[in-house]
C-alpha cells in the first residue's frame, strides 16, 4: 500500500485521517476478493512526518510541522499498524521544497483574478522520498525469490510501471486497486492484470487506537508460515 496515497484519497472521501482499523478493513476486502489465497504480508509504505519549522510567506509566521494534526495522526496510524499482525511498515521522509498556492486558492484566484494572496493560501510542498525505491525493491525480492505468486499494488502513481512489468515478467500476477479514483494514467492500469477497487468512503469510522486486533484472527496462517514482520524497516 501506498500510505500516502491511501491517507490522501481517504481524506478526500471522509473528511478525516484514517485510523488503523481503516486500513485493515481495506487490507481484508483485498485478501477476501482473492478468494482462496493465503495472506503472506501486508506492505505500508509511508513517509514520516515533517517535523522541521518554516517560515510561512507574507506574515513570516513560524510554523512547526511537529506540532501539526497531520504530523500527530500520522505518527499514530504508522505506530499503530507496526503493532497490528500481518503488517510490515516501510518509511521513507518528505522533503521541505518551499511554499505553493494551495489547490482551494488557486480555484478562488480563477473566480477572483483580482483578489489579494493571504498568508493562509499559502501550503507546504513537501516531496516523499525513498518510498517508491522500497515498493520496487519488495516487489521484485518477492518476485525473485518465489514467495508469492500473486501482488496487489494499491496506488495511483504510474511510477509503479516498471515495478509492475518485472513482476509480471517474473511469473506473478499483478492486481491493482485504485481506491475508486477514475483519472488513473491508462498505462497503470494496462499492467496489471485485475483490479480490485475499494471506495473508501464506504470506511467505518472507528475511534483511532494505537493497536487493532487483525481482522484475520482465527483465519489460515499464510501458505508458506513465514512470521508476521511486526516491525518498520
Amino acid at each position: 500500500m501506498d500510505g500516502g496515497y491511501v491517507i490522501k484519497r481517504f481524506e478526500k472521501e471522509n473528511r478525516r485521517f484514517p485510523a488503523v482499523g481503516d486500513v485493515q478493513s481495506l487490507a481484508a476486502f483485498l485478501l477476501d476478493s482473492l478468494s482462496g489465497a493465503d495472506l503472506y504480508r501486508i506492505f505500508f509504505y509511508n513517509a514520516d512526518p515533517y517535523r522541521g519549522s518554516e517560515i510561512r510567506p507574507l506574515d513570516a509566521k513560524e510554523i512547526r510541522f511537529a506540532d501539526t494534526k497531520t504530523a500527530r495522526y500520522g505518527a499514530r496510524l504508522v505506530e499503530g499498524l507496526e503493532e497490528a499482525e500481518d503488517f510490515a511498515v516501510r518509511r521513507g521522509e518528505l522533503a521541505f521544497r518551499g511554499w505553493r498556492v494551495g489547490e482551494s486558492a488557486g480555484r478562488s484566484l480563477r473566480r477572483e483574478p483580482r483578489r489579494m494572496l493571504s498568508a493562509s493560501d499559502f501550503v507546504p510542498d513537501l516531496v516523499q522520498k525513498g518510498v517508491d525505491m522500497r515498493i520496487g525493491l519488495d516487489i521484485a525480492a518477492l518476485a525473485l525469490k518465489r514467495l508469492v505468486d500473486t501482488v496487489v499494488l494499491v496506488t495511483g502513481d504510474a511510477d509503479m510501471v516498471p515495478a509492475m512489468r518485472f513482476a509480471r515478467r517474473e511469473g506473478l500476477r499483478v492486481g491493482l486497486c485504485t481506491l475508486g479514483f477514475e483519472g488513473i494514467r491508462r498505462e497503470l492500469r494496462a499492467h496489471a492484470d485485475f483490479m480490485l477497487d475499494w471506495n473508501p468512503d464506504v470506511a467505518a469510522a472507528p475511534a483511532p487506537t494505537a493497536t487493532v486486533p487483525s481482522p484475520w484472527s482465527g483465519k489460515p496462517k499464510p501458505a508458506l508460515g513465514v512470521p508476521s514482520n511486526r516491525g518498520s524497516d
